[in-house]
């Protein structure tokens, strides 16, 4: 990190610094999350209906190869910033060499795993005899270009949490363009159709990891590559995979989670009903990643800041965090509840979907709110190295609360049920999330004893 970035780190206003790192990564966060939801209307639309069941399918697969990736990535950004922040800077240039190797060796084990059971697995997780074959063709080629995926996405965090938020948005744009101009080519002009999808996602991630690639091999970055930080170091890994536990956690149970709403919604409401919840998923995940930009933004203030014991600012950011939180997931309640069917007639013209689709978003939403100061909430935990409360409290909603809804309410409501038993799980996951950060507040005290007290919890 630059010394003009660490000064304003430590100095400037907590609300503009803010404002400044967190734009970048929403906007990279709604650039991303819009081209997942232009391949999604381009197979609704495109390929058909079935199709757009098949990607529903595939989507738990897909959170799966994403949660082994935010293992890596988000606990080595998490530790960059934190040694940064201790003027630690051959520390962070070791966790940074450490998440390139981490990143092949898990790209390749992974991917090569799942290729040889990608079937078994897609029909664990609600794939039907017509759906298979779409899911199936889309995940093959996903998997096949996880080294791009996981180099771009986790070398992404690691230069937004290193201080350069406009280059981290950058990286994302480039990555959405080439997607949004190869996605028509390929699914419908070449008539690759579920293949020509996953071709024009890797691809682009591809485009993106040359982009991120460049910052780094540039001496001039504060961080960047160089001889000597590639050694796999037992420190380094445990503070990263600590760290990243609990996203990988989160990430886990959702694949789980999904894998349930799937099996359910196929058994009362079919393939039709399964692709209505695919596109619930994608607008709502919409939501939830300009959330996740704006902790990516608030990560590198609150870490940097929990590292010098600056515990002041550390609150300022989080209590705007909260704030600003909130606010992004009532705009989602509110597109969710007025505008539920014009938003699902865009993804497919088929009405059985749509109607499917108009009754489980609204029902899905209804306290979606609260999921913004949750969100907000368990971030702030991972960014100051708490792990062990950040996937306590990841792991409650879906795991006590949801999990056991779905196997329960269906029974009383059958395909309602199911929509309900997620704003039940989000009620009750607030409730313990306010309750462990109230026990938690005073580390939060000026004098810097939080700071100390979790220190043993930090790498």
């Amino acid at each position: 990190m630059s010394h003009e970035n660490a000064a304003a780190l430590e100095k400037e206003p907590v609300g503009g610094l803010l404002l400044r790192y967190s734009m970048p990564a929403i906007a990279g966060m709604v650039v991303f999350s819009l081209y997942n939801i232009v391949d999604s209307v381009f197979i609704g639309r495109w390929v058909g209906p079935l199709a757009l069941s098949g990607l529903a399918v595939a989507f738990p697969v897909m959170n799966l190869t994403f949660a082994f990736g935010m293992l890596v990535g988000i606990g080595g950004a998490s530790i960059c910033s934190i040694r940064m922040g201790r003027k630690d800077m051959d520390g962070a240039a070791r966790a940074l060499g450490n998440v390139v190797v981490l990143n092949l060796v898990a790209s390749l084990l992974f991917g090569l795993l799942c290729l040889a059971f990608i079937d078994p697995i897609l029909l664990a997780f609600g794939a039907s005899a017509d759906t298979l074959a779409h899911a199936g063709d889309f995940m093959r080629v996903i998997l096949l270009g996880l080294p791009f995926t996981y180099t771009m996405f986790n070398l992404n965090h690691v230069m937004r949490a290193s201080g350069y938020p406009r280059k981290a948005m950058l990286s994302a744009v480039v990555t959405v363009g080439f997607n949004i101009a190869l996605a028509p080519l390929f699914i419908y002009l070449l008539g690759w159709g579920m293949r020509g999808a996953a071709l024009a996602t890797v691809l682009s991630q591809g485009m993106g990891m040359l982009w991120v690639l460049r910052h780094f091999r540039d001496r001039e970055s504060a961080l960047h590559f160089q001889p000597g930080i590639y050694r796999l170091r037992a420190d380094v890994l445990r503070g990263i995979l600590s760290i990243g536990l609990s996203p990988f956690l989160m990430n886990v149970c959702a694949c789980a989670v999904v894998a349930l709403i799937n099996i359910g919604l196929g058994r009362y409401g079919g393939d039709l009903a399964v692709g209505a919840y695919g596109v619930i998923n994608r607008v709502l995940m919409m939501f939830v990643m300009i959330l996740m930009g704006l902790t990516q933004g608030m990560q590198p203030i609150v870490g940097y800041n929990y590292g010098a014991k600056r515990m002041e600012r550390v609150r300022q950011a989080l209590g705007y965090g909260v704030i600003a939180g909130v606010s992004i997931a009532t705009f989602g309640f509110l597109a969710a509840e007025c505008f539920p069917r014009f938003i699902s007639s865009l993804f497919t013209d088929d009405a059985v979907t749509i109607d499917f689709a108009t009754t489980g978003m609204r029902l899905s939403a209804l306290v979606f709110p609260l999921v913004g100061c949750q969100i907000v909430i368990i971030n702030f935990f991972q960014s100051i190295g708490r792990a062990k409360l950040s996937i306590f409290l990841s792991l409650t909603r879906q795991l006590l609360f949801l999990i056991p809804g779905l196997i329960l309410f269906p029974r009383f409501w059958g395909l309602n049920g199911i929509w309900i038993s997620i704003p039940a799980a989000d009620v009750l996951a607030f409730v313990t999330c306010m309750g462990v950060f109230a026990m938690f507040r005073r580390e939060m005290r000026p004098s810097g004893n939080g700071a100390a007290a979790g220190q043993k919890e930090q790498t």
